[in-house]
């Protein structure tokens, strides 16, 4: 179901409605193009999914496409994904080969006729080339930790970065030298989407039910993709400790993405893992699951994202929106959403999941603080009408000389004071 602007006044007040109508008015039929690489899964697919639409209702001519390639290219991506944040692997001249025919292959199928065209993360990056730059302004969003990459796959990377117009990231932390302006934008949430939506307590115990879950147990639950630096089994380990004590369950959620290769052999270890242990539930979702995963966070007692890198979070905002508290790994983007104590728990190990954990079980009133604040947190930072305000920001400032590494705040009040009157 698609929602209006004003379905969302309720939500963050009108005044916002009203400013997202206003930037809109100058941008009125522009063609925005956004390119990512998969359809469904993930928190690119979902943002885009909820956010076109939306650019559509103020006027603007917006479309999304994905790009296409084989199982070669996404081992590659895959690969280019992993290195970015951090991880030792070589880049041969085959995978430089692999990656720019897709590149190629991608540009004389995909319309890339904007006035502005998004590419989103790196697998479309190499998108923009002479023939294909014509007279548009092209935008690079990275929603990866680029905090500590492999240069060698950075440095590739950059070759092709360099030329766009701006890029953006989503922490400050995150941002590189591209040699070219660099804007600040964190990813968000749908409040009304399926996922996010509020959910009455027989639906969410008809779910728990379905999967074999125990509604009057305590529930630990992380949703991520089953992806190695989402640390699953750190979560296995840190649950083994915490049930010697308590009477707890796990589930493990996510889905696979056409664009994670890698992600059937993390599932089919954490199944064996779990095989022994009724109380652990691997759960392989369809992508179109989005109510089950909103009832299995709104059913938990905790939710965890113990992620070794991460580039946002999204389930992070998701669990935090829905008031629960929330134990996850000190990380990427995980930080601006999870101030330690007061939005949530902040964690570096297995021991800091384990010892928390046993607080929040122990002291009911701390946990529904946290969730309490975390909610807010949310609604005020990162829900998706502040993104489509930030996108069209960012529209006037790729067509501008705006520059500088800056956080969008900071380039609102300086439009609007160029404009004052």
């Amino acid at each position: 179901m698609e929602h209006t602007l004003a379905d969302y006044a309720p939500i963050v007040g009108m005044e916002a409605i009203q400013e997202i109508r206003f930037r809109a008015e100058k941008l009125e039929g522009i063609r925005l193009r956004h390119v990512n690489s998969t359809s469904v899964g993930g928190g690119v697919a979902e943002i885009l999914n909820r956010l076109v639409p939306l650019m559509r209702e103020t006027g603007i001519d917006a479309s999304w496409e994905v790009i296409r390639g084989g199982e070669a290219f996404f081992e590659v991506t895959k690969a280019m994904h992993n290195a970015l944040q951090g991880k030792s692997i070589e880049l041969s001249e085959e995978m430089k080969r692999t990656y720019l025919a897709a590149q190629e292959e991608n540009m004389r199928r995909i319309p890339l006729d904007g006035d502005v065209n998004f590419i989103h993360d790196p697998q479309p990056a190499g998108l923009l080339s002479p023939s294909t730059r014509g007279g548009a302004k092209w935008v690079w969003r990275c929603h990866i930790d680029l905090s500590n990459p492999n240069m060698q796959f950075w440095d590739f990377l950059r070759a092709y970065v360099s030329g766009y117009d701006a890029a953006v990231f989503s922490s400050p932390k995150f941002a590189k030298d591209t040699g070219t302006r660099s804007f600040i934008i964190p990813p968000s949430i749908d409040p009304l989407s399926d996922k996010n939506r509020e959910l009455d307590a027989e639906q969410v115990r008809r779910v728990l039910e379905k999967h074999g879950i125990d509604p009057s147990r305590p529930v630990l639950t992380q949703v991520s993709r089953f992806d190695l630096f989402k640390d699953p089994f750190g979560v296995l380990e840190a649950y083994r400790r915490i049930r010697k004590e308590y009477d707890v369950q796990l589930v493990l959620a996510g889905g696979e993405a056409t664009d994670d290769p890698e992600g059937a052999s993390v599932l089919s270890r954490l199944c064996a893992e779990a095989v022994s242990d009724p109380d652990i539930h691997v759960l392989c979702l369809p992508a179109t699951a989005h109510l089950e995963i909103n009832a299995l966070q709104r059913g938990s007692t905790i939710v965890l994202q113990k992620s070794i890198k991460e580039g946002f979070g999204l389930t992070v905002t998701e669990a935090l929106w829905k008031g629960k508290p929330v134990i996850a790994g000190a990380v990427g983007g995980i930080t601006l959403q999870v101030k330690h104590r007061i939005t949530g728990i902040l964690v570096n190990s297995v021991d800091g999941v384990v010892h928390y954990t046993k607080v929040l079980l122990n002291h009911p009133e701390f946990a529904e603080t946290l969730g309490r604040n975390g909610r807010e947190h949310v609604r005020q930072n990162f829900l998706l009408t502040r993104h489509l305000r930030d996108y069209l920001v960012l529209v006037v400032l790729a067509r501008t000389g705006a520059g500088g590494i800056i956080p969008l705040d900071d380039a609102i009040g300086a439009i609007d004071a160029r404009e004052a009157v």
